[in-house]
Parts: structure tokens; C-alpha cells; sequence
């Protein structure tokens, strides 16, 4: 399915002349360890083509994202990337993580959208811009470019997190699983157990309840 800017256009076309549209997209949510991020890309009605090749990050290698990332941000009429830690999903769960996230990203673009395009079903905006209409739309980042633009940009910023956190905790292998269920990094939880960047609400795999938290740097 190609990948375009319909979407955008007809909410913005239904819209206030000086409307702002904010489309955006997670990543990181099903990952086991490092924080869930959010990326918002901010677009008006006098939006141009998007840059060629955006799509859904998860779609993209990691030469092309980082590529189209900065494209995206020029692009962009503001754009920003809002995360929350491991201790913040284990405190207050995903779904509030995410909008804690959320907020962060909007708040950084220093501007309130009017219009909301969230990926996925499930509407956790409202919370945040509750001023703002919220439509959401499955699989968005692989059809609406501006979310998958937000997938790209908030995919950089999280891999290259992680990347820097696995100089710490080589043994998880986070420079290339980037904290999801890879077998590396189960084979390390199982040895070494969990370090302050897991998730320790979730049940990791290879871990009891009770374990405790690593402090192996080596």
C-alpha cells in the first residue's frame, strides 16, 4: 500500500485554515529493556510532498532511517521526540509511559495541535492535547507519511539510546537488539539477570519476580 499524505490533507482540508496536525507514532513498546518513544511530526495545511522513500521505519535498515531522518525534520513544520524510562513504564504502565512521552514530544515542539492522527486503535492522546481532535488509524505509519515520518525519527532517537546504553551493559547485546527479545539478550537476562533499564513490572523472560537488579558493567 503506497504511502501518501491523503490522510493529512483531508483532515486539514476539514479543518481551520491555520490548523496544525500532529501525526504520530511509537516505538520501543514491546521492547524488554530502555524507554518507549514518540515521535510527533507537526504539519499545517501549506504541507509539500514528503521527502521520497518515508514509510514505516520498521520497513526501513538503519542507513535509510537515519538518512531519512533529518529529511523528515526539514520537512516537518516542527518535530520532536518525547521518551519514558524503564522506571516510568514500571511506575505508572505502558499506556501512561506513553502519553508521559507523548506530552514531552508535543511540549518540545512548542505548539498545541488541533488535529491528532495517532497510530493504532486505541486513543491514549486525549489525555494529553485534550483540546485537540484525535483520529485514530490502523497501521498509519504504513499508509499516512507524516506518521511515518514520526516512526522514523522517534526509531532514531531510541536506537541510538540504546546503542549508547550497551557500552555499559555490553553483555545484552542493545547495540543491535536495541532491548527487545532477541536471543542474546534472553541468554544475558537469564545469566546475569536484569539491570536498571529493564522493565522490572514486566515478566522477563528467564527472570523470577524476585530477582534483582544487575549492576554488571562488563
Amino acid at each position: 500500500m503506497a504511502v501518501t499524505l491523503r490522510v493529512e490533507r483531508a483532515l486539514l482540508r476539514q479543518a481551520e485554515p491555520r490548523a496544525l496536525l500532529a501525526a504520530i507514532d511509537e516505538v520501543g513498546r514491546g521492547a524488554l529493556a530502555g524507554p518507549v518513544a514518540v515521535g510527533v511530526v507537526i504539519l499545517g495545511s501549506d504541507v509539500v510532498s514528503a521527502p521520497t522513500g518515508v514509510r514505516d521505519s520498521k520497513e526501513c535498515d538503519q542507513a535509510t532511517r537515519e538518512r531519512l531522518a533529518p529529511r523528515v525534520r526539514l520537512w516537518a513544520h516542527r518535530s520532536a521526540v518525547g521518551m519514558s524510562s524503564s522506571t516510568e513504564i514500571d511506575e505508572i504502565g505502558i499506556i501512561g509511559a506513553l502519553a508521559l512521552a507523548a506530552a514531552r514530544a508535543i511540549n518540545a515542539t512548542g505548539v498545541l495541535p488541533d488535529l491528532v492522527l495517532l497510530d493504532g486503535k486505541h486513543d491514549w492522546m486525549s489525555r494529553v492535547a485534550p483540546r485537540a481532535q484525535v483520529v485514530t488509524r490502523i497501521k498509519a505509519d504504513t499508509t499516512c507519511a507524516a506518521v511515518a515520518g514520526a516512526s522514523i525519527i522517534a526509531k532514531v532517537a531510541r536506537d541510538a539510546l540504546m546503542v549508547d546504553l550497551a557500552a555499559t551493559h555490553p553483555e545484552y547485546g542493545w547495540n543491535s537488539n536495541k532491548g527487545y527479545a532477541a536471543p542474546d539478550h534472553l541468554a544475558a537476562l537469564e545469566r546475569y539477570g536484569p539491570t536498571p533499564w529493564h522493565r522490572l513490572s514486566w515478566r522477563l523472560p528467564g527472570v523470577s519476580a524476585a530477582a534483582g537488579v544487575s549492576t554488571a558493567t562488563s
